[in-house]
């Protein structure tokens, strides 16, 4: 017995060393990627498509697009989708969360970002941080999960509101009273709903 509960505390602190390894290897990466983000909105000498394609090319490695895609479906829609159907989605649900993302940079003045500890909650990592301009204080959550030894973001909490429940409430709204291709052509133009 005795033996027994020395193993399950060693195992216990084992699990409690790696956890906080893995947040603050997450610590690091979302700090680096940001900071360099911001690195690049500052650059006088690049027009805003160039700056775009850095800023997609710096941050596309943090995130888990194609789970997100099938996130915000939900299960119930998801695999109630041809193959066709969940590919061309997920090419236009990440078309859309790129362009949604960039936008919000393109707001960028100068403003600082807070970043507080990472916290475990259950098998997944969550990085709050602050968005901080003279007069506003933004709080946005990033949620990692580990993907295959590499922790990717799964969904972003801005003001306490993830952006996976947002869509997947505006995709089922339209998905209530209409098709999978209603859904698809609203995605591929957004101006038009």
């Amino acid at each position: 017995m005795k033996n027994l509960l020395i193993a399950a505390i060693i195992l216990l602190l084992f699990f409690q060393t790696a956890a906080a390894d893995d947040k603050s290897k997450i610590d690091n990466l979302l700090q680096t990627n940001l900071e360099a983000v911001f690195t690049v909105l500052q650059k006088k000498d690049l027009d805003q498509q160039a700056k775009n394609k850095e800023i997609v090319d710096i941050v596309t490695p943090m995130f888990d697009f194609e789970l997100m895609a099938r996130l915000s479906l939900g299960k119930k829609h998801w695999f109630g989708m041809s193959q066709d159907k969940k590919e061309r989605f997920t090419e236009l649900f990440i078309k859309r969360l790129k362009a949604s993302y960039l936008s919000n940079f393109t707001l960028y003045t100068d403003e600082k970002v807070l970043y507080e500890p990472s916290v475990q909650v259950k098998e997944k990592i969550h990085t709050p941080t602050y968005l901080i301009s003279k007069d506003k204080k933004i709080s946005i959550l990033y949620k990692f999960y580990n993907a295959q030894k590499n922790w990717k973001i799964y969904d972003l909490e801005i003001q306490g509101v993830s952006i996976i429940r947002s869509y997947r409430s505006q995709f089922s709204s339209i998905l209530e009273s209409g098709t999978v291709d209603d859904l698809l052509l609203k995605l591929e133009n957004p101006t038009d709903s």
